[in-house]
């Protein structure tokens, strides 16, 4: 449906959708955060007249009480609480460092990350890692688990989720409750398979890893990748 035939009310929420948030102006981000206007003006009017009084600036608005919003017409408690708390995320944010993302640089590295969610398990699972170009890593979660002797990795949802997570690469890692790190035939060709398939999507494949309680067992530093 075409923005021009919506509700003045929803079309902010609309073009958010459609077009993404910077798309969206200012006081149609305020109108998001109030939700609706008055009976006279629609949110996204309201929200153009709460900013014409601070020189539309975020910071200035940041400075007004509950009771001074609460004097525009069509803003009450509620929606003054939602501009304020609005607002004060947004100081927090500014306030606070980007958390530094770890880089795997090896083998063992990988294997430290890995070790708390697959070492003790009596059952496998499979877990991975995507990376971004530069080796950091973007996200961790299990892929599969399974039963005592096998857990079988899906590839449609393995590769889902790095697109999800715009990765360049990927670690995955499965434990052998009976402590051997040789690998299986079927380790061997779901490798193979996630390599052939990360080419294809140009998502590397950068390390398989086996663990067991102590140690590991890593395709790549084996020259099986």
């Amino acid at each position: 449906m075409s923005i021009k035939f919506l509700a003045e009310d929803d079309r902010p929420r609309e073009k958010f959708l459609l077009k993404g948030k910077n798309a969206v102006s200012d006081a149609e981000l305020l109108a998001i955060i109030m939700g609706s206007g008055s009976r006279n003006e629609s949110a996204v009017e309201l929200a153009r007249r709460i900013l014409d009084s601070v020189g539309n600036n975020f910071h200035e608005l940041s400075k007004l009480s509950l009771q001074d919003l609460m004097k525009f017409k069509g803003v009450g408690e509620a929606k003054a609480i939602s501009i304020a708390t609005a607002l004060e995320i947004g100081r927090r944010r500014a306030s606070q460092e980007v958390p530094e993302r770890k880089r795997i640089g090896s083998s063992a590295e990988a294997f430290q990350i890995f070790k708390p969610h697959l070492s003790d398990l009596q059952t496998e699972e499979v877990w991975a890692v995507f990376v971004n170009q530069s080796n950091k890593v973007l996200h961790l979660s299990k892929m599969t688990s399974g039963g005592i002797t096998a857990s079988m990795v899906d590839v449609r949802t393995l590769f889902k989720t790095a697109l999800e997570h715009f990765a360049t690469g990927i670690f995955l890692a499965h434990n052998h409750p009976s402590g051997n790190l040789r690998p299986s035939e079927d380790d061997r060709r779901i490798t193979k398979q996630v390599s052939e398939a990360g080419k294809i999507l140009n998502i590397i494949l950068i390390d398989h890893l086996i663990l067991n309680q102590t140690s590991y067992f890593s395709f790549a530093d084996e020259g099986l990748l």
